[in-house]
């Protein structure tokens, strides 16, 4: 059995990917700060965590993954932790983590996986990334990085994030041997008929920024509205932005915006998940549903994860996890 601990552990996408693969694994933990995440996580795997945060946590897992708050480094200037005088709180939660596998002494997981947005790579970011990967190659692990698009895995979703898989037995992570898959076309994670008006675009400073309408544009104002053809842009908390994911044609001069349950697909969550966060949310009547868009966007894609797991648990990578006298799972070559 795999021990899993998740760090900013949202709506559980790791536990997901390793439901869909059918290993055999344990959550030993999940920590997540915000309330309403947990509720759904909770829903959707029956358990009762509550919400806290990673600061000063302990615990013993085999593969850690963590995910620290994206505003951590989307275009903006961050700092590591308190080297530099406390300034970014948030890259600080990611210097957290390395506090966490620190604090559980001779015991470290075997892996450790983190996912963020392209900006860690930044020029003005790219020194607290660097110092995140030097803090744990003095631990003893070796990290490989790279920028996946969840395209390649089954979702046509155009969204590209860095994933740096950290791992104790010194080998890199080979992210070659990963099983791309076919994307499929948008058609089939959309739902058969929206009649719904709360979905539909009639707000003029919208419609306007429409690129099939208004191809001049609006002046002033550089960012149109694209209309989905074979696969939407990146998932974020909002979809009433713009620019967002994209917009569906549905007739004439009639658009609208993806439904919370199109964008919980396009993650790679089943309509079972979604329907157990909609029974703990389930929103105002005639309003979109703000807090399940949010915990889409804010999630990883769950396909790009089970092709990690597969080449990590699977044999792929040519390794074994197999446990010491200790309990503690190991790679071994």
């Amino acid at each position: 059995m795999i021990k899993i601990l998740e760090l900013f552990g949202g709506i559980g996408a790791p536990r997901k990917a390793l439901i869909n693969l059918g290993v055999d694994h344990k959550s030993i933990d999940y920590v997540e700060i915000d309330e309403r995440r947990v509720r759904v996580y909770n829903a959707m795997y029956d358990n009762r965590y509550k919400a806290e945060s990673v600061v000063g946590y302990n615990l013993k897992p085999d593969i850690l993954i963590h995910g620290s708050p994206c505003q951590d480094f989307s275009r903006a200037r961050l700092r590591w932790g308190a080297r530099d005088g406390g300034e970014g709180e948030q890259s600080s939660l990611l210097s957290e983590t390395v506090k966490i596998i620190k604090n559980m002494g001779s015991w470290k997981p075997s892996v450790v996986i983190w996912e963020n947005v392209k900006g860690v790579l930044d020029r003005d970011m790219i020194g607290a990334f660097n110092e995140y990967i030097e803090s744990l190659e003095e631990l003893g692990y070796k990290t490989s990085f790279d920028v996946l698009n969840a395209m390649d895995f089954g979702i046509p979703q155009a969204r590209e994030r860095v994933f740096a898989i950290s791992r104790l037995d010194g080998v890199a992570f080979d992210f070659g041997k990963l099983r791309r898959r076919e994307t499929p076309h948008i058609d089939n994670f959309l739902e058969e008929k929206v009649t719904d008006e709360k979905y539909f675009i009639n707000i003029p400073s919208m419609t306007s920024k429409i690129r099939e309408i208004n191809p001049e544009g609006v002046a002033g104002y550089s960012r149109m509205l694209d209309v989905i053809d074979t696969h939407c842009w990146t998932i974020t908390e909002r979809q009433d932005r713009c620019p967002n994911a994209g917009i569906i044609r549905t007739g004439t001069k009639q658009y609208r915006y993806l439904t919370e349950r199109e964008v919980w697909r396009l993650m790679g969550f089943d309509d079972e998940d979604f329907d157990a966060a909609l029974k703990e949310f389930p929103g105002r009547e005639g309003f979109r549903n703000a807090t399940l868009y949010a915990m889409a966007g804010n999630s990883i894609v769950v396909n790009v994860l089970e092709a990690i797991f597969d080449v990590l648990l699977n044999g792929n990578s040519e390794t074994d996890f197999i446990s010491n006298k200790d309990g503690q799972l190991k790679l071994i070559c």
